[in-house]
């Protein structure tokens, strides 16, 4: 099995683009990085007993008085800003993996739903997708993420804000996946295979879940890695305008407004390092997503 994979055009394209190799070294590394943080990282960024004032502003190795047990420096609070990215990338990749799950899961169903019944549940289904997609993203996802943090209770705000923030970015991304799947289920829905199902007494939900879904994946695969890079582009803002994750809980976009108060008066390593992961976490995502299109594309096969 796996040397038919191997074998596969998919890796062959894979293999022959220096873009794409490199694109997901860079992606490896840096999850690698943040999976295996608690074991890799020099200190521990959330342990509030390790940290010292003494320590704080420290500057990168390459500077005047650098410190080679702090590599990148530390912040104003003596945390380790190489510790601090690892970590913090931990939780900008996760919540950005889980709002695009959650985006994917919403739309395939609704664009599955919409394509194969048709009628009204098609105008309704596609009218709600037509109206969000006049916002930008980032509004809806603002919006959605205000008004259920002012909705819950005070006590329960900071421990749910996670699971706040994924779903208002992946509820602000399921148009996307809905109308590409949409397009494809009113293709499939009129080939053979499918009326030969319908004929044999099928079920819909069947014929939707067994047939039509597989053959409707790979533009999902393609947007759905598209969209991570912004996912983690929106956690990041969001947490950037103090909306987003709280300070307990510090992803690349929380790191990089703690530096922004630093970034003229010198201590400029708080924000630009994790600004410069961000950046090529965010690249070397969409490159893998801008290979992917093409490697699927029949016609530049």
């Amino acid at each position: 099995m796996l040397a038919r994979a191997w074998d596969s055009d998919l890796a062959y394209s894979f293999r022959h683009s220096p873009v794409a190799l490199i694109a997901a070294l860079v992606a490896l590394i840096l999850v690698l990085a943040a999976v295996f943080a608690p074991l890799i990282a020099p200190h521990d960024p959330m342990d509030v007993a390790s940290l010292s004032l003494m320590d704080s502003f420290k500057p990168p190795i390459g500077m005047p008085d650098a410190d080679w047990s702090n590599l990148l420096g530390t912040d104003n609070q003596g945390r380790d800003v190489l510790s601090a990215i690892m970590y913090g990338m931990r939780i900008s990749l996760m919540v950005g993996l889980l709002s695009v799950l959650f985006a994917i899961v919403v739309g395939v169903a609704a664009g599955l739903l919409a394509g194969y019944a048709g009628g009204l549940i098609d105008s309704v289904l596609m009218r709600i997708a037509d109206v969000q997609l006049t916002f930008p993203s980032l509004l809806t996802a603002l919006l959605v993420d205000g008004v259920i943090t002012a909705a819950l209770p005070r006590t329960m705000r900071e421990a749910l804000q996670i699971y706040v923030i994924i779903f208002a970015i992946g509820i602000s991304f399921w148009p996307n996946f809905a109308r590409t799947v949409r397009g494809s289920t009113l293709v499939e829905r009129n080939k053979d295979y499918v009326m030969a199902a319908r004929v044999i007494g099928v079920p819909s939900w069947r014929i939707m879940v067994s047939h039509v879904l597989p053959n409707v994946t790979g533009p999902v695969m393609v947007i759905g890695t598209l969209n991570l890079g912004l996912a983690v582009i929106a956690e990041a803002t969001l947490s950037f305008l103090g909306v987003g994750l709280p300070p307990t809980q510090p992803s690349l976009g929380t790191l990089i407004r703690f530096g922004d108060d630093f970034l003229f008066s010198g201590q400029w390593w708080v924000s630009v390092f994790p600004g410069v992961t961000l950046v090529l976490m965010v690249l070397a995502i969409n490159l893998l997503g801008d290979w992917l299109r093409d490697a699927l594309n029949p016609r530049l096969r």
